[in-house]
């Protein structure tokens, strides 16, 4: 200290001496120490409003509403964190000020200066990268990039440094002799981040490959997920199942293990319906004039079964073929009649997608009847506007097959039995 300040604290000792009992430099330490805090109290009074203010200005479309995951409380903290980093630093130069140099009082307060301004500028980083994030958020290419992986890995590296440093700063040491003595610790180092490691590696190949991304339905037995996919972290990802469970999986488990990402099925604009009745194998027989007058009744029938009748028709009076043996000649079934109805169906539903693939097919007969399967795709991928579309079309074939007369096959049921014994 030199000059005016020198003779201030000459003046004060001796007045502290004069009028105060005990040493007059605990007196002065005691006033330095009560000035530099008063003098950043008022300076963390003034910063605050300021950046409250100009934050507010930055962000006054959401100024209304702020929660955790907005750009508005990120920036708040940002600058409420610059503020403690400044406040340091003038604490530091206050201390220089009015301190002698070479004090334990001077030391004192400039290490706990230090790690004040390495901790709250780590703290200043991590806010600036949230409002990244919180940007990130509410574009709609951020769900193809999951950032938080690699902002996660950026605050762990941080952190890591920052202890370094700190510890350097309390041993009064390099920080380079540190970091060359981490060398030998590599090992244990991999282990103790093998996870964050590997969630690294996976998060770059999944948003590479665009495998994965928040907001798509993800399935993967092995882990109970079933849902959507609400987050990509660095080590975890995490899916909110449909029953509102959420489930979390490891990062590198999507690269290492096989999911079912559904992302395909909401971009076509379609979903798929492939489900099958089955019928009683001995309800299907040819079909006799009296069916087939009635059945021309139906619109969705009747071009059909003109079009067929006269073709078969000409085919067997060609070939001269003896209709009165059921074996010769071509005739119409019911449940080929009945597949003809269903295309018709499907091809008239103002909520089955025409683009794309539409049939009725029949499959390989089993103990439990004849499947006839129903293969299309509904115009819409919403979960419950497809069963509602699914179930009214199954509803109306259930209730149709008495007019093609056929049955659904069932299993034998108690109420079955019983009538037997009966």
């Amino acid at each position: 200290m030199t000059g005016t300040r020198a003779q201030l604290r000459d003046f004060l000792l001796q007045w502290f001496g004069d009028y105060f009992p005990g040493s007059p430099f605990l007196w002065y330490d005691l006033i330095v120490l009560a000035w530099i805090a008063l003098f950043a109290l008022i300076l963390h009074l003034i910063l605050r409003l300021v950046s409250q203010r100009l934050v507010k200005n930055r962000f006054s479309e959401q100024a209304a509403q702020p929660d955790s995951k907005s750009p508005l409380y990120s920036a708040q903290k940002l600058a409420r964190n610059i503020s403690f980093v400044l406040q340091g630093a003038v604490v530091v130069i206050q201390a220089q000020l009015w301190v002698p140099e070479g004090t334990t009082f001077l030391y004192l307060i400039q290490m706990i200066t230090d790690q004040w301004i390495i901790l709250f500028a780590l703290l200043s980083l991590f806010s600036l990268l949230d409002i990244f994030q919180a940007i990130s958020d509410k574009r709609p290419l951020s769900a193809h990039f999951p950032l938080r992986g690699f902002l996660q890995t950026i605050k762990l590296i941080a952190s890591v440094l920052t202890a370094i440093l700190a510890v350097s700063l309390l041993m009064n040491k390099s920080p380079l002799i540190l970091l060359s003595g981490l060398g030998a610790l590599s090992a244990v180092l991999l282990l103790v981040f093998k996870d964050a490691i590997l969630g690294l590696v996976a998060g770059i190949q999944l948003s590479a490959n665009n495998m994965l991304a928040v907001g798509d339905w993800l399935e993967m037995p092995k882990y109970g997920a079933d849902g959507d996919v609400i987050d990509i972290a660095l080590t975890t990802v995490k899916v909110r199942n449909w029953d509102k469970t959420i489930t979390t999986i490891p990062t590198y488990a999507l690269i290492s293990d096989s999911f079912k990402n559904w992302r395909g099925m909401s971009d076509s604009g379609g979903r798929r319906i492939k489900r099958s009745i089955h019928l009683e194998m001995s309800s299907v027989h040819f079909l006799d004039e009296a069916a087939v007058v009635a059945l021309k009744k139906a619109d969705l029938l009747s071009e059909y079964l003109e079009s067929m009748l006269l073709v078969i028709e000409e085919q067997n009076t060609t070939k001269k073929v003896d209709m009165s043996c059921t074996l010769n000649g071509r005739r119409l079934t019911n449940v080929g009649t009945f597949r003809h109805y269903l295309v018709a169906l499907l091809k008239q539903h103002p909520h089955i997608h025409q683009g794309m693939t539409l049939m009725v097919r029949q499959l390989a007969p089993t103990t439990q009847g004849l499947p006839i399967e129903i293969y299309a795709f509904t115009n819409t991928t919403n979960w419950g506007e497809y069963e509602n579309i699914q179930s009214d079309i199954f509803d109306h074939i259930l209730a149709v097959l008495p007019a093609f007369s056929l049955r659904a096959h069932e299993a034998p049921t108690g109420s079955d039995i019983r009538q037997l014994i009966k």
